[in-house]
């Protein structure tokens, strides 16, 4: 099984049924299938062979889902890059990855055409995806170990890193989620993640494993809480999966909570990084739906979940990331090198199917992935997540895991959301930390850190405590820590 082939099998038993649809209209599954034929005869009429590259910069459409699927068809890996990048980056990712091709919007070619490696073809996404003359089936041979596509993330030198996933790494997630969820041809997924976000995957495979129906946000919607408000009312969706982020706006800022939560929305996914648990306890108290917690970086996909319980929104921390997922093994390796046990600290590490080939350009994945987050072990051996390795901090000689000062803020009945950052070196180091409020609280700057030393050790107590709503966010909708921390370092911003 390959992941163009749920689409082939979904357009023989629901020809009729939708498959996807966005602003501009939809494609059944019937008319993805043709669309993804015809696509696939261009692409062979540029040169694009099995093992070859294609970058798809656009925003998302029907159209790219098509440009997906021929990719696949070709036995080729497709390269999704976020319709709002510019030229600059694209071009980088596409001499990176040795991409044979480029498929973009007709008005974007001559813009990135010049700054392409000599013999790489660009292509317009808009043209002949509903040819008048049926192009001919095609079905490369593919194996599972096969590359499918390659999603770019920022790299610690700045330099994006190129994450492959083949079909049997996002098939062991694809058929667990399907497995756990239970969807069937009536739901309607929410895709609220852009295509080069990994939280995708779920949106569109599992979707289309069930033969259901996937509804694109469009990027403008994506952290505009009213019209997403309106958007999950409006399109039905039965199932919806995003960073916590956009939820909390939702709640927030858009409205959520003051309607009936849809009758037909019966699952709410959400991963990226921890939901605070005062949003989600109302969130929980607002809906019935089912609520689960997953997480996985890019490299692994979801290796661990959680569903939230009653006895979760006890917690004054979010809740755990759980159990393994999608066939992984999954444990956590202290600072010695032992297995942590019950009540122990240490890195998540990984092993299984769903762990990547590697980052293009680089020697092979095999074997184990070290996450960098630490976690800590339940009694009933779930992992609680504890923060990143990256972000724990060294503050006059005491280790400070920014992680755990961000709970205990938004543990606080007035706080929204809140990021910690460190600034400065050595002796000098200091600790700021940014809050938000909840929609008619006044928060006070001396009462947050009251609040802070009522529960943590003197040391983690932040040197500087600013309020600041909206929290700055980057492109995939999580908090821009880097921003933060430029903008803790300037001495004008003191007391914003």
């Amino acid at each position: 099984m390959t992941l163009h082939q749920l689409v082939v099998d979904a357009a023989a038993r629901r020809p009729d049924a939708l498959a996807v649809t966005g602003p501009d209209g939809g494609l059944t599954y019937a008319e993805l299938d043709a669309a993804a034929d015809a696509v696939a005869a261009r692409l062979v009429r540029l040169g694009v062979r099995r093992g070859d590259r294609v970058v798809l910069w656009a925003a998302k459409s029907p159209a790219v889902v098509a440009a997906m699927q021929a990719v696949l068809r070709l036995g080729a890996a497709y390269v999704p890059v976020d319709g709002s990048s510019p030229v600059h980056r694209v071009a980088t990712i596409a001499r990176d990855c040795a991409a044979r091709a480029v498929m973009t919007t007709g008005d974007r070619i001559p813009r990135i055409s010049a700054d392409l490696e000599p013999g790489v073809a660009c292509a317009d996404l808009d043209d002949d995806t509903a040819p008048l003359d049926p192009a001919p089936p095609v079905n490369t041979a593919t194996e599972p170990g096969d590359l499918a596509y390659i999603l770019y993330t920022s790299g610690s030198t700045g330099t994006p890193k190129g994450v492959c996933l083949t079909h049997r790494n996002a098939l062991a997630f694809v058929n667990w989620a399907h497995e756990v969820l239970e969807p069937d041809g009536e739901d309607r997924f929410a895709n609220h993640a852009p295509f080069a976000f990994d939280l995708s995957v779920l949106d569109l495979y599992v979707a289309f494993r069930a033969g259901a129906s996937v509804h694109l946000v469009p990027p403008e919607l994506s952290f505009a809480p009213a019209q997403l408000v309106e958007y999950l009312h409006t399109q039905a969706i039965t199932v919806w999966y995003s960073v916590p982020s956009a939820l909390a706006v939702m709640m927030r800022y858009g409205g959520l909570l003051d309607r009936p939560a849809p009758e037909a929305l019966h699952t709410v996914l959400f991963a990226g990084e921890p939901f605070p648990i005062g949003p989600l306890r109302d969130l929980a108290g607002w809906t019935g739906a089912r609520l689960m917690n997953l997480y996985g970086p890019t490299e692994t996909n979801v290796c661990t979940f959680h569903e939230v319980t009653k006895a979760d929104l006890d917690r004054d921390r979010p809740v755990p990331i759980g159990i393994p997922a999608s066939g992984d093994r999954v444990w956590a390796v202290r600072d010695d090198g032992g297995t942590a046990g019950v009540g122990e600290e240490g890195e998540l590490v990984v092993d299984g199917p769903t762990v990547m080939a590697g980052y293009w350009g680089h020697p092979p994945q095999h074997g184990t992935y070290r996450t960098g987050d630490l976690v800590r072990i339940l009694p009933g051996g779930e992992f609680d997540y504890v923060g990143r390795r990256d972000h724990m901090v060294k503050i006059r000689g005491h280790r400070v895991e920014l992680g755990e000062v961000e709970a205990v803020l938004e543990n606080h009945p007035d706080v929204a959301e809140a990021a910690a950052v460190a600034v400065g070196e050595g002796v000098d180091t200091r600790l700021v930390v940014f809050a938000a409020p909840r929609p008619g609280s006044e928060l006070g700057a001396l009462a947050l850190r009251r609040h802070l030393s009522q529960h943590l050790p003197r040391y983690m107590v932040a040197d500087e405590v600013r309020i600041l709503t909206p929290l700055p966010r980057n492109g995939n909708g999580k908090i821009d820590r880097p921003a933060l921390a430029t903008r803790a370092g300037r001495p004008e911003a003191k007391n914003p």
